[in-house]
């Protein structure tokens, strides 16, 4: 070895000394710094949001989900979307124009399989149910004279509706969308480490207490309403990623031998009557997973494989019902997620 090269190594042996003392000094930093763990109620469900951070930030996190609460949630009676319901005065802010608009862009791509205009139908088949009555032809078809996404627009920072019967509900796109914006604060913070979860919605980064990634379940569908759905289909790896779960197997009624689901096609006025048990959707955002994993509900198999072939960010796992058995189809991007 000549002396140019002697001296050179010299030189950057310091540097590297450092270099190998700061990674260790960051490594066990991070092993560390706490996990903070935070869980409540909020737009009528749970949330639950592990993070790893040297302080407390549940003050923040509560704060940030009553602003969408404030926003979005039908639990809410001064809510924004109580009162446009209401028709009542109201100024639109930032947080229901950007749902607004994110559920319009869905419900174009899903041919108005998911329509936040469905609210009365919602009511009217679930207040049915409870009354062990079942809305009549003619109370469906007055209802679908107002429902339609294309019935309502923004103009500035107001909702226009075409028949002042028109309501919206947000429910199928809210809790995603309140995950998004916790999730915002969490990486805003400058936080790596995280799992928020919003009424089973979930969003994930980095790694968990264990040091090893986010595995989240998928619950196994059955046909009674009064299990405690613990019993998983499979686990998924969906490290940072966000993760949404719509299914019509807990939430149901049977009427003279025939099964009403909660999800409504906002096409025909009635529950939908296909074979599909749950959907679950991976993407980079919440709202977005939430609100298509409702539309493939509505949509079927076939047409939801249809729209995941036109957006490859999405990725599925659907189970659904082959002739009394449960059978699954999921994206084959999906794959390398599942955890057999």
């Amino acid at each position: 070895m000549d002396n140019k090269r002697k001296k050179r190594l010299l030189w950057q042996l310091p540097f590297l000394t450092l270099l190998i003392i700061g990674t260790i000094y960051v490594i066990r930093q991070q092993h560390a710094t706490p996990y903070q763990k935070c869980s409540g109620l909020i737009f009528g469900t749970t949330y639950n949001i592990t993070y790893q951070y040297g302080s407390d930030l549940q003050q923040e996190l509560v704060a940030k989900m009553q602003e969408v609460d404030a926003a979005l949630s039908m639990f809410n009676e001064k809510s924004i979307i109580s009162r446009v319901n209401r028709n009542q005065p109201v100024e639109l802010n930032d947080m229901f124009l950007d749902v607004f608009k994110q559920a319009g862009q869905i419900s174009q791509d899903t041919q108005g399989a998911f329509d936040i205009t469905v609210a009365p139908l919602v009511n009217v088949w679930g207040f049915g149910f409870k009354h062990g009555q079942l809305p009549d032809k003619e109370t469906i078809d007055s209802l679908m004279t107002v429902i339609g996404y294309q019935k309502i627009s923004c103009q500035g920072r107001r909702i226009v509706k075409q028949d002042p019967r028109i309501m919206l509900d947000c429910s199928a796109i809210a809790k995603g969308y309140g995950a998004d914006a916790v999730a915002r604060l969490l990486d805003e913070r400058g936080i790596k480490n995280y799992l928020v979860e919003i009424g089973g919605e979930v969003v994930t980064r980095g790694v968990s207490e264990k040091r090893v990634p986010w595995r989240i379940g998928v619950t196994k569908p059955t046909d009674d309403n009064t299990q405690n759905g613990n019993e998983l289909q499979t686990v998924l790896n969906i490290t940072d990623k966000a993760m949404a779960t719509s299914g019509n197997y807990r939430n149901f009624y049977y009427k003279d031998g025939r099964k009403y689901a909660h999800t409504i096609d906002p096409k025909t006025g009635h529950p939908v009557q296909h074979n599909i048990l749950s959907a679950t959707v991976l993407t980079n955002k919440c709202a977005r997973a939430d609100a298509y994993a409702t539309a493939f509900m509505v949509m079927g198999l076939d047409k939801a494989k249809e729209v995941l072939r036109r957006n490859p960010d999405l990725m599925a796992y659907i189970i659904y019902d082959d002739h009394g058995q449960n059978k699954v189809w999921y994206s084959s991007s999906l794959k390398s997620k599942i955890l057999e």
